[in-house]
């Protein structure tokens, strides 16, 4: 059985497919509910008869929320274990200490970073009933770059990806050393098409599907990426099932991660933005920041 937060869209629905497609059960949550139905139409479309799958409105940045949809979802699909977490919600947002406002700024902060932490410690115990089981937390390039640009401040949204693949490194030594049957994996995505530009509105509070620039900007966001949420799932997919613990999603993670390492010291320079339109990654995070602001 898999649990997926997340679910009403993009990566997370499609690795629900994907996961119901080969057979596995799932538990979705999401705030989104008529994306929640859809996904769930899709699973058992893929899937058939036989495998269940379970929706669950929830806030992952409200631990009682989820501590609700963990007991829902077990009782639900009648067990006391799950082999498989997906900790993949989060929204964008609200990116400056200095200008934004501290709600929007640590909304965004704990859906992101929150809803990881959280999720880890609810799901635990029925991760270690499991004979074997995995913790696939999703970061971002963002997570070992904290920028999409040299205009635009992108602190909440980098804290928190920081914070998931620090916690997710720190989780592969804990759980080999206490709860081996269970491995840990970080995900970090570059540009997916997504709806994160849109949905990142919507759980700011805003109404984004009244606003036609916002729905324009979300278009352009999941439309314009080099690579979809399908392609991304069966990436994800692919190197948890190889026991990969550090997972790169699409070509501009992997120049990106490629750069920084090798230029740690000049990653916020302006010589290194350069470096980033030479290598057509900068064009790319730009886009996705103009479609990510709130």
């Amino acid at each position: 059985m898999a649990v997926i937060t997340g679910g009403a869209d993009g990566m997370g629905r499609a690795m629900a497919v994907q996961l119901a497609a080969g057979g596995c059960h799932v538990a979705l949550c999401d705030i989104n509910a008529e994306g929640l139905a859809a996904t769930a139409e899709q699973c058992m479309a893929a899937g058939g008869p036989d495998v269940r799958v379970s929706t669950h409105i929830c806030d992952v940045a409200d631990e009682a929320s989820l501590i609700a949809f963990r007991d829902a979802a077990l009782a639900e699909h009648d067990v006391d274990h799950i082999n498989m977490l997906f900790n993949n919600a989060g929204i964008g947002g609200a990116g400056s200490m200095i200008v934004d406002a501290r709600e929007g700024w640590e909304r965004t902060f704990n859906i992101c970073w929150g809803g990881v932490y959280l999720g880890v410690r609810t799901f635990l115990p029925a991760l270690m009933n499991a004979e074997w089981a995995h913790i696939v937390n999703t970061s971002s390039v963002n997570g070992f770059w904290a920028s999409l640009g040299p205009d635009r401040p992108h602190s909440a949204y980098s804290a928190a990806k920081f914070a998931v693949k620090g916690f997710t490194e720190a989780l592969v030594q804990d759980l080999a050393l206490n709860a081996p049957h269970i491995k840990a994996h970080v995900v970090m995505p570059g540009h997916i098409g997504t709806g994160i530009a849109f949905n990142s509105a919507v759980a700011h509070g805003v109404d984004a599907a009244e606003d036609p620039e916002i729905v324009e900007r979300g278009n352009m966001f999941r439309n314009g990426a080099p690579m979809t949420a399908d392609q991304a799932a069966t990436v994800i997919l692919n190197a948890v099932k190889e026991g990969t613990w550090r997972i790169l999603v699409g070509e501009d993670a992997h120049i990106l991660d490629m750069l920084v390492r090798d230029r740690p010291d000049e990653a916020y320079d302006p010589g290194f933005l350069g470096l980033l339109a030479d290598q057509d990654v900068l064009s790319a995070l730009v886009n996705r920041s103009a479609s990510t602001d709130d």
